[in-house]
């Protein structure tokens, strides 16, 4: 069953490139957990009525997969998360979920 975490970000005017440049589909975040087993996708969004309001949608093979990614890449994940922290003025965690099916 899938995992799948979602943060909303408030980013900062002046650092908005920056912030879609590392949190993208090319950035930094998405080359990191590329490099563990277990990583299937991430998604950000821009809020169409406030710019500078965006959601990441991060998706595992499994709760574990995530759990060891986090374990063995540490040192890497807090290096990279406080360089992009002047990116925003917020980051608050929206919830883990456990995928149930799509329905199109």
């Amino acid at each position: 069953m899938a995992y799948t975490y979602i943060w909303e970000y408030r980013v900062r005017a002046d650092r908005e490139p920056d912030f879609r440049r590392e949190y993208g589909p090319d950035g930094a975040w998405v080359k990191l957990f590329r490099q563990a087993p277990g990583y299937v996708s991430t998604q950000l969004y821009r809020d169409r009525d406030d710019p500078l309001r965006f959601l990441t949608v991060d998706t595992w093979e499994s709760e574990a997969a995530h759990q060891e990614f986090r374990r063995r890449f540490a040192d890497a994940f807090a290096k990279l998360d406080a360089a992009c922290e002047a990116l925003t003025l917020r980051e608050t965690p929206l919830g883990h979920f456990d995928g149930i099916g799509a329905i199109w």
